[in-house]
């Protein structure tokens, strides 16, 4: 046997070392197979005699693959080299974006912005005496007929008998302008009742429709059941509720299920004798929420703002915030009432309550007041979530507890005054927890003054 040392110091001697064993392996073992022309040649008239074939190297099948996809890839380079070259192709170059049409717009159409109207261009006479309602009817129709519009109402004293809104329409009112309903009640039309109320307000049978009247519309300034409000900039003086916000009554309200929601009050002043500046019910059937009254004036009123419901109305009361408020020889500043027990007839359900949460107070300040809190909720209709913060409001009568509260929760954040109920957890400015109530249920309600 050959022994085959593997001590090797260079190519050349291990070469050599290479061979003498491949020569002893194949005396020994007999003919190799051949994979090399010279080994095929070494061979020739030997005993052993090989057909002759054509050699080619030993690739293996990894290796092959490889080269095929490098040709591959070297092919789909040098077409496209040759296209680029010629104009056909461009490489890396995305087609230009389309232009974003304006929202809400068809692409390739022109938008136009609302169109504006002038009560003037309708006829309208602001001298006081004029009866202006085919004007405004005639104004209505035309932002009707157009989707959409404003109408402005130049400074005058601007009479006339109730006329209705439309969708989509801003009743702006300029400096100096007022607009005066018509006392001959033959001018006020009687109104079938709206289907979320079932009966007249007042009476049973047909009502007397509002002054300015819109029922079912979108993105319009006075609201029943309506979405989308912005009421702004004005003066009202009125002998009931300035602005009231209302969704249907009882049954009726709960069965049409329109709610009332997305309503803004901002930068008004208010005047109402016998009612409240900013009222929210007591027909809320269909539901409210997400109401914003922030930088009003309630001056010489009964009620400054209010939120009124009872049993039999379902539905909620949400998401109401009132911002920079100012009370001025109001009776009774802040008002939510939960057993205003009228319905319009004895169809309603009792055991329908309604659910009042999430309303804040921010930044209340007057003088005047004689009671600047009233919170009444009941054990069957709790208020909760109430906040209040940064509150001043200067009382005419100290001898009686006028921040009243029942089966109230909530909190107090910063100072306050009056002094708070004990229903209302207490924080500091940092909203950090001072003193926490265990009394939410309590009530504290007194009607005598």
């Amino acid at each position: 046997m050959m022994e085959v040392g593997v001590g090797v110091s260079s190519p050349r001697a291990a070469a050599a070392s290479s061979a003498a064993a491949a020569a002893a392996a194949a005396a020994a073992v007999g003919p190799p197979v051949l994979s090399s022309p010279r080994a095929a040649l070494s061979n020739r008239g030997g005993a052993h005699q090989f057909h002759h074939r054509r050699w080619a190297p030993a690739i293996s099948p990894s290796y092959r693959a490889y080269l095929v996809a490098l040709w591959l890839v070297g092919f789909v380079l040098v077409f496209l080299w040759q296209n680029t070259s010629m104009g056909r192709v461009r490489l890396y170059n995305s087609p230009p974006m389309p232009k974003r049409a304006p929202s809400g717009a068809v692409m390739g159409q022109w938008v136009a912005s609302p169109p504006v109207y002038d009560l003037r261009e309708f006829g309208g006479i602001g001298d006081g005496r004029t009866l202006n309602t085919a004007a405004f009817e005639a104004a209505v129709a035309a932002i009707s007929e157009r989707g959409g519009g404003r109408l402005t109402v130049p400074a005058g004293r601007w009479l006339t008998a109730p006329f209705n809104l439309t969708s989509g329409m801003t009743l702006f009112l300029a400096s100096g302008a007022e607009i005066l309903g018509i006392q001959d009640e033959r001018y006020w039309p009687l109104m079938p009742p709206l289907p979320s109320y079932g009966y007249g307000r007042e009476h049973k049978g047909p009502r007397y429709g509002s002054l300015i009247h819109g029922q079912d519309l979108k993105d319009v300034t006075v609201t029943d059941s309506c979405e989308n409000v912005m009421i702004q900039n004005c003066y009202i003086s009125v002998g009931d509720d300035g602005v009231a916000i209302k969704s249907g009554w009882d049954q009726y309200g709960i069965a049409y299920g329109r709610p009332s929601t997305n309503i803004t009050i901002r930068d008004v002043t208010i005047r109402s004798m016998v009612s409240a500046g900013v009222s929210i019910g007591s027909e809320m059937s269909g539901g409210v929420s997400n109401v914003l009254v922030e930088n009003v004036h309630i001056w010489s009123s009964r009620r400054g703002v209010r939120i009124k419901t009872a049993p039999g109305r379902g539905a909620y009361v949400n998401n109401i915030v009132y911002r920079n408020i100012t009370l001025e020889n109001v009776r009774v500043g802040i008002v939510i009432k939960t057993d205003y027990n009228e319905h319009p007839d004895e169809g309603f359900n009792p055991k329908a309550v309604p659910i009042v949460g999430n309303i804040s107070y921010t930044s209340i300040h007057g003088q005047g007041v004689r009671v600047p809190v009233r919170i009444q909720g009941s054990a069957e209709i709790p208020v909760k979530n109430v906040t209040f913060h940064d509150m001043s409001v200067g009382i005419l009568d100290k001898k009686h507890h006028v921040f009243q509260c029942s089966y109230v929760q909530g909190q107090v954040i910063g100072y306050v005054f009056p002094v708070p109920c004990k229903n209302l957890d207490l924080y500091n400015e940092q909203r950090e927890m001072v003193k926490q109530s265990t009394l939410q249920n309590i009530s504290d309600i007194d009607y005598s003054f």
